[in-house]
């Protein structure tokens, strides 16, 4: 057999669906069995306590030393979701709670309508990235499924299944309320604000099952505010904001150390980028096309974790999806640039948490000054540029 028919195969095999699939489930087994082999699974255990903190009406955000380190940051739907993991003893529960993290992904990525060419593309540049947040046994990862589904359904014109998503998303971890940015897609809009009210009603009162309704009426006021506490502790931290907030803050800090940039509001950041993330509404014209669609898409999963004080690196994989979508979705030849982006991305968000990045650099340049975020950052501006000034008519 020849180097070139060898070759050939080879890209067959590593662009078999079947091949993702195990993949894709095999690193969340990996991650899982590396994690609890080492007892480093922290996350987790505030995730199972969720669960039985609910199920026995103990404060949800409370310090629990002698059970895991940190606090709880999820609503109190989260205990119905991590309940049969919890239910399990912990090896058991981490390796499918992980694995089942990675499969709802990937088959969220498959409720898309993407060329075999995206879909690809997509599972090889984001399975690293995967690896990172399962690592952290992270809900992100199903935050960017749920995302993705709430523009899917809308697609496939199943807005009941879209808003569920939504209201998942938003009663777990707040980030699922972008998913109303695909409102204007549906064909349906009765149904879609209508079911959006059915079911953040019922699932707000679901948790009620296992607790009371008491007990869940103060539990969600006590999660606002704690949320709006850890907004102030993230501001400055080395493992929070890993933002465009977060840049600009850090960077701020060091080169001037002046006390207004420890204090200014970032609504002056926040505010103008959401001018920007809107501005692209105003043509309607291009609605119609998906490649315009799937671009709004990119712009929300990018933006969820560059405006946000909260934005960890295991959040990226949210991001990075957006990523590959600006990169693939455009129906014009990508240029030299835009190579050199997604190279840059790559290397500096995805590879800078691992040991295969130098460590000097990752220690003193990119976490201090929350650097993954910044190819992200060129990529989302250019992205918006090209949404206000291109047109999205398939040209193939």
């Amino acid at each position: 057999m020849d180097c070139k028919s060898a070759w050939a195969k080879i890209k067959t095999f590593l662009s078999d669906e079947r091949v993702m699939a195990g993949l894709w489930a095999l690193v969340g087994i990996l991650s899982a069995v590396t994690k609890m082999s080492v007892q480093r699974h922290n996350n987790y255990l505030i995730y199972k306590g969720v669960f039985w903190h609910v199920w026995h009406q103990l404060p949800l955000f409370a310090e629990y030393p002698l059970e895991y380190g940190d606090i709880n940051h999820y609503g109190p739907l989260f205990s119905l979701i991590i309940a049969p993991f919890a239910l399990l003893p912990d090896w058991a529960g981490l390796i499918l709670w992980n694995t089942a993290l990675a499969m709802l992904l990937y088959w969220a990525i498959r409720q898309l309508q993407l060329t075999r060419y995206q879909h690809i593309f997509m599972l090889w540049f984001c399975a690293h990235e995967l690896l990172t947040a399962l690592f952290m046994q992270q809900f992100n990862v199903a935050t960017v499924a749920l995302i993705l589904l709430s523009f899917a359904f809308v697609r496939q014109e199943k807005d009941i299944w879209a808003t569920l998503a939504i209201v998942i998303g938003t009663l777990v971890k707040l980030y699922g309320i972008v998913g109303l940015a695909f409102f204007f897609f549906s064909r349906h809009k009765g149904k879609y604000i209508l079911s959006l009210i059915g079911w953040t009603a019922l699932l707000f009162a679901l948790p009620m099952v296992i607790s009371s309704p008491e007990y869940i009426c103060s539990t969600y006021q006590e999660w606002l505010t704690c949320l709006m506490g850890k907004n102030s502790d993230n501001l400055l931290s080395l493992m929070q904001n890993i933002s465009l907030l977060g840049i600009i803050r850090k960077v701020g800090v060091a080169v001037s150390g002046a006390a207004v940039w420890h204090t200014y509001s970032d609504l002056w950041v926040i505010l103008p980028g959401l001018l920007l993330f809107f501005a692209p509404y105003v043509r309607l014209k291009q609605y119609g096309h998906l490649a315009f669609q799937q671009t709004l898409l990119a712009s929300v999963l990018m933006f969820v974790c560059l405006f946000s004080t909260g934005t960890e690196s295991s959040s990226y994989i949210i991001a990075l999806v957006g990523v590959v979508l600006w990169f693939t979705a455009a129906p014009w030849q990508r240029t030299k640039w835009d190579i050199a982006l997604m190279v840059f991305c790559f290397i500096l968000t995805s590879l800078s948490p691992s040991d295969l990045f130098p460590a000097y650099i990752r220690h003193e340049w990119v976490q201090p000054y929350a650097l993954k975020a910044l190819p992200v950052a060129i990529i989302w501006f250019q992205l918006t540029y090209e949404m206000l000034t291109r047109s999205y008519e398939d040209m193939l």
